[in-house]
């Protein structure tokens, strides 16, 4: 019996440990959303916008340099080119409508984080890393969705890369 209780220890800690190097070394992805893709309310084309018509990323996401945040474009930003192009689109009439009357667009998040996560968008593009990393190829994105699991495995795999410099301590992405 105590032989028994002894292997069945064993295997389940050797299980264990197998479990918790899958995860960091992003074998398995477990509760993200690798693919997601909201409906938003009113379609929007990064394919067009950042590809098509070669809009910087950082034209709309204006406080992606400064921010932990990337930001949603406000209205004002849409309406900078909006006041004259599509102006006959039934969306832009909506867009228009809502920028008119002091309103939003409620824009549904599409890249997920758990809540204990702290990612800052800022220290990335300051040391360079480009936005295609973790957003994946937006220029070929009719619609947006999530390209990357973002799971912790992926993180840490680029944090331990040397050229990047990156700090492998759990306070870095963690609250």
């Amino acid at each position: 019996m105590k032989k028994l209780l002894g292997a069945v220890v064993v295997i389940g800690l050797f299980g264990l440990c197998a479990l918790v190097w899958a995860l960091t070394n992003n074998k398995v992805v477990v509760g993200y959303n690798q693919g997601y893709m909201p409906d938003q309310p009113l379609p929007f084309s990064h394919q067009k916008h950042a590809g098509e018509l070669q809009l910087d990323c950082k034209y709309c996401h204006t406080s992606v340099e400064v921010s932990r945040h990337a930001s949603v474009p406000s209205l004002n930003v849409c309406m900078n080119c909006h006041m004259q192009v599509k102006v006959d689109s039934p969306y832009i009439q909506k867009l228009t409508e809502a920028y008119n009357s002091g309103k939003s667009i409620a824009w549904q998040k599409v890249h997920l984080l758990p809540e204990h996560v702290k990612f800052n968008h800022a220290m990335h593009i300051r040391a360079g890393k480009d936005c295609t990393t973790c957003h994946g190829n937006v220029t070929e994105m009719p619609k947006i969705f999530q390209n990357a699991s973002l799971a912790m495995g992926w993180c840490v795999n680029c944090h331990r890369q040397p050229e990047n410099h990156a700090s492998t301590n759990c306070s870095t992405c963690h609250y």
